[in-house]
């Protein structure tokens, strides 16, 4: 099938565009601009497009157009495609279409999606399964973020944002699983849900739609995500709730014990026994043995930048992680601090989306930062213009947060040299973003003698 994708350089998009590739499909797209490692993933497949928008690439050979959700929807391209009547669809309408004949296995919430679809990516494999996979990260044992096969399971990890500029339905809609863990809810993303309340009915909607007898895992300990299970109408699915397995910390190590037996993890903090749990659930679902999943489970070491490790040596330890929504800054600061509960802890967070930099929701990080002895916002402010956003007041941030210790940086250099002070500290460095830290190179830094 000839193929064109819309905005290809996206974590997402990009990984799609290879896939189709490597599925056999003749391939075309373009973005405005093209970032790495997509650029480099690109060009090594043949597929680096020139930069900008050119509609000549469209013309009614064109079997199936792709739309990202970077493109604008007065995008020159979609308005070829729409102009010569194409077949045009968001990436999660493809996924849905690719499904449509699979057993589809979908983890949804608003924190742990990509490590609990990780979790069962990685028990699949070691078990030896066939399956299609979706993923937001790059993981270990996987070459790419997504596969297309004929494969008869497909496992995907569902993101609530919406799907495309044409297609304003949040993207887990669309793929409609018999099997679905639902981590937890809790608002984000306030540009497209602009109340808690929009956000919630997201998940509402999802459970509306899910095809006869599918089974829902439920983290019981959320409040909101519960109230949503209890008022769904819908008595056909199965709801099954789950809990913090129990576990202990012994050694720096946290070892799920079940049935007197003990399986020591290399991921921790009470989020990532949870998320443990949630896929230990849906494989037994699938037919594998406890014991298998377990073991598996134990080699599991995470996907990138999930509590990732970038330096250990002596009393310091340096993570980087993905936190940037307040539910997983507080999940992920409070893991390290259990996980070291005697070492001097200095947390950094960049305030990258456009709801980490709305003062009207700044609100939602109250305490978050606490368990940490220091602690750090960066924020470069021409990511704000860029979001057409006002500027946002130092003071204000300390008083949202509610700790006045706060240091806040939002030039480079500034944070360059707060990093270079810790380099020899005897402490748990913890840098939390889903940015880059405007392009500071993090890695090399943190594996800096």
């Amino acid at each position: 099938m000839r193929i064109h994708v819309i905005a290809m350089g996206g974590a997402v998009m990009h990984n799609l565009s290879i896939a189709l590739h490597l599925a056999g499909h003749q391939v075309s797209g373009s973005d405005d601009e093209i970032y790495n490692p997509a650029k480099d993933r690109l060009q090594a497949h043949g597929l680096l497009p020139a930069p900008g928008w050119d509609p000549d690439k469209l013309d009614a050979g064109v079997e199936l157009v792709i739309l990202g959700m970077h493109a604008k929807k007065d995008n020159p391209e979609l308005a070829k495609a729409q102009e010569l009547k194409l077949r045009i669809l968001s990436y999660p309408e493809f996924i849905a279409l690719h499904a449509t004949n699979k057993r589809r296995v979908v983890v949804a919430g608003s924190h742990g999606k990509t490590t609990t679809t990780a979790m069962i990516m990685h028990v699949l494999r070691h078990l030896g399964t066939a399956f299609d996979y979706l993923i937001g990260a790059p993981l270990e044992g996987f070459d790419h973020m997504i596969r297309l096969s004929d494969a008869p399971l497909m496992v995907i990890e569902g993101d609530e944002y919406l799907s495309s500029p044409i297609d304003p339905v949040p993207k887990i809609i669309h793929y409609r699983p018999h099997f679905t863990v639902i981590t937890g809810i809790a608002w984000d993303h306030i540009n497209v849900f602009p109340t808690k309340n929009d956000y919630l009915e997201v998940f509402r909607n999802y459970l509306s739609q899910l095809p006869e007898q599918a089974i829902v895992w439920y983290y019981q300990g959320d409040e909101d995500l519960c109230r949503v299970v209890e008022a769904c109408p819908r008595t056909d699915l199965a709801f099954l709730p789950y809990q913090t397995p129990y576990h202990e910390i012994r050694e720096g190590l946290s070892i799920l014990v079940r049935d007197g037996k003990e399986y020591p993890m290399q991921v921790f903090g009470q989020h990532n026994m949870q998320n443990a749990e949630a896929a230990l659930q849906v494989c037994l679902a699938l037919g594998c043995r406890e014991t298998d999943v377990l073991s598996a489970l134990t080699s599991f070491r995470g996907a990138a930048k999930r509590l990732q490790a970038l330096y250990a040596s002596g009393q310091t330890r340096i993570y980087l992680d993905f936190a940037h929504a307040p539910s997983k800054v507080r999940a992920t600061v409070q893991a390290i601090r259990t996980q070291y509960p005697d070492s001097r802890l200095v947390a950094i967070l960049e305030l990258h989306t456009f709801s980490s930099l709305n003062k009207n929701f700044l609100s939602q990080y109250r305490n978050t930062l606490d368990p940490a002895d220091e602690a750090v916002i960066f924020y470069n402010k021409h990511t704000l213009e860029i979001k057409r956003m006002p500027d946002l007041d130092p003071e204000e941030i300390k008083s949202q947060f509610d700790r006045p210790d706060l240091f806040i940086f939002t030039e480079n250099a500034q944070l360059e040299n707060y990093l270079n002070t810790l380099t020899k500290t005897q402490a748990v460095i913890l840098l939390m973003s889903s940015g880059t830290f405007n392009g500071v190179d993090i890695k090399s830094w943190a594996q800096k003698e």
